[in-house]
């Protein structure tokens, strides 16, 4: 779902803690013998309403009545922030926990503590409070921000996050100090405190008792409201990672095993919050095989829905015949590569036959918008590549004319959404340098320049000059903390990568040697280094390889990931 830009609007909707009568906002927490525990989102409001990892963090910890939990939105970071349930300052609390999904996030991070007078490196901070990061950057890579946290959680929440913070909360109202805590704890499962932590950490994972790639817990929204880029959306989570392995996608590889969650269980959140609308949140939807059966569920029941992106294999008859007659009028597929060669290099198992007829069947039923996601800056892409591209757009213009044939009263319009590839962490490409800015900008202009004459067609591109850095701080160690500290004192991330331009070019612009230790290894996520480094032999040579199997990790064993469970205890029944 897109990030929108701004807040505004109507305030959300509270759904826990209960509003004080005759009020909309909640009443502050008595923090009377509970832990005060600070929950840092950065960006506005709406930013945090759109996504659901801290939501599900904070429903963890408001559950107990040992911690108080209250939401901080730190918006670009410039002002000292404020609790959003009781205007408490930040520094009041002995916990400041921040969910951290993007690289980009690190500013408004750093600038929010040093606005609320917190020092921003560990160092400075022997006594509490105790930051700590969580999030996909915690198991991504956490050495950019290990100067400033004191400890991360690596992982999936509910697999240990409230046994670290009710023993911190224990530690905390027994008078031990901080450091004295840190040591004890930094063993504890998904615990990762820099210095002291016996390494690599294991990724913390939740498995569901029942197996059978099951998602035993799916999250969901604690607070909706307008400001939300699904407005007054409840978000649930379908399924978590995915089982395709395309071996750009972080979430493919770090989420791993892949598992869905139980019809039933979806079924029982909506019928308990009664929301007006539900945003569908998860990688791979159309994997789903209750996906259909939920949706017309809630058709029946009168309530709206919005999905991400489809996969064009899942795209059938039957679902896009539904979703238009539920009113669905924008599609998104994903294309990826602009070649052939270069999705079987990226593992993107897509018939090129089944994606034209995804977009001849939109066209026919109606679809108004389909929007297509393209990936460019590959390792191997040339000339030759964007040549077979342009190509298959004019099948893709014909594909959509011969559905219109049929229905002449809809007209289609498609957008050609391109990103830059950044070669990221636990996967294969984690290996490649990264396309420079220049490139990146003219495979742009060659992609809009075919765009002009094709009708209905427009671009949107992302900025390279912020996908070069997302790069450097994806796969940048300790030192990469120095950039962000340059962007908070010199105005921004510009003039910062200005002057670390010499450190950025050599974390971006070369090939990793095969046995290079990374960074991001203090962290252990299951998959080992020596699939990552097949797979990425054979991207090179444009081989495509097996996802994960339906059985699940026992009839694979590809990646190591099966006897990893095994020797985690993490086979029948959750691991914590």
């Amino acid at each position: 779902m897109k990030r929108p830009s701004g807040a505004g609007g109507q305030r959300h909707q509270e759904r826990r803690p209960a509003a004080r009568p005759g009020t909309s906002r909640p009443a502050p927490p008595d923090h009377g013998g509970r832990l005060p525990a600070a929950l840092l989102v950065p960006g506005d409001e709406g930013l945090g309403l759109s996504a659901l990892g801290w939501q599900a963090v904070y429903r963890l910890l408001a559950a107990r009545p040992e911690i108080a939990v209250e939401r901080f939105f730190l918006g670009k970071g410039f002002d000292a922030p404020v609790s959003a349930d009781s205007q408490r300052d930040l520094r009041l609390f002995p916990l400041m926990a921040a969910s951290i999904s993007f690289e980009e996030d690190f500013l408004p991070f750093l600038r929010a503590l040093v606005s609320a007078g917190v020092p921003s490196t560990r160092a400075e901070r022997p006594d509490y409070p105790l930051v700590l990061v969580g999030g996909p950057i915690a198991f991504l890579n956490p050495a950019p921000l290990s100067p400033l946290a004191d400890a991360f959680f690596v992982g999936e929440a509910e697999a240990g996050l409230l046994d670290f913070c009710l023993a911190l909360k224990r530690a905390v109202f027994d008078g031990v100090s901080k450091q004295d805590f840190l040591e004890s704890a930094k063993d504890m499962p998904g615990i990762y405190v820099p210095g002291r932590s016996k390494t690599p950490v294991r990724r913390a994972v939740a498995i569901d008792p029942g197996g059978g790639g099951l998602l035993g817990a799916p999250a969901y929204s604690c607070f909706t409201g307008h400001a939300s880029a699904v407005q007054d959306a409840l978000l649930l989570e379908i399924n978590r990672g995915c089982p395709h392995a395309c071996r750009f996608c972080a979430a493919g590889f770090v989420y791993r095993p892949p598992r869905h969650a139980r019809i039933e269980d979806l079924q029982e959140i909506v019928e308990r919050e009664a929301p007006p609308k539900v945003g569908l949140v998860g990688t791979a939807l159309t994997d789903w095989p209750d996906l259909l059966p939920f949706l017309r569920w809630l058709g029946a029941r009168k309530t709206k829905f919005s999905l991400s992106s489809l996969r064009a294999d899942g795209l059938t008859e039957e679902l896009l015949g539904f979703l238009r007659e539920c009113g669905i009028r924008t599609v998104t597929l994903a294309l990826e590569g602009p070649s052939e060669r270069l999705r079987q290099a990226a593992n993107k198992k897509l018939d090129a036959e089944v994606f034209l007829a995804a977009v001849e069947r939109a066209a026919r039923l109606g679809v108004n918008h389909l929007r297509v996601y393209l990936i460019l800056g590959w390792p191997w892409e040339g000339p030759g590549d964007y040549d077979e591209l342009e190509g298959f757009l004019g099948r893709v213009m014909a594909a959509r004319d011969q559905g219109h044939g049929r229905k002449t009263s809809e007209f289609m319009r498609i957008t050609l959404g391109a990103s830059s590839l950044v070669p990221k962490p636990w996967t294969p490409m984690q290996w490649a340098p990264m396309a420079s800015e220049e490139a990146l900008i003219a495979a742009q202009k060659r992609l809009k320049g075919m765009a002009k004459n094709l009708r209905g067609v427009a671009v949107q591109v992302d900025a390279p000059f912020q996908a070069r850095l997302q790069g450097v701080l994806a796969r940048g160690d300790a030192e990469a903390f120095e950039l962000v500290q340059l962007a908070a004192s010199q105005g921004g991330w510009k003039k910062a990568m200005r002057l670390w331009a010499d450190q950025a070019a050599q974390i971006l612009d070369r090939e990793r040697e095969e046995h290079e230790v990374f960074p991001w290894e203090v962290i252990d996520t299951g998959v080992s280094r020596a699939s990552l480094w097949r797979e990425w032999q054979r991207a090179g040579r444009a081989l495509s390889s097996p996802g994960c199997p339906k059985g699940g990790c026992n009839d694979c064993g590809l990646c190591g990931l099966d006897q990893w469970l095994e020797n985690s205890g993490s086979g029948p029944g959750p691991r914590v």
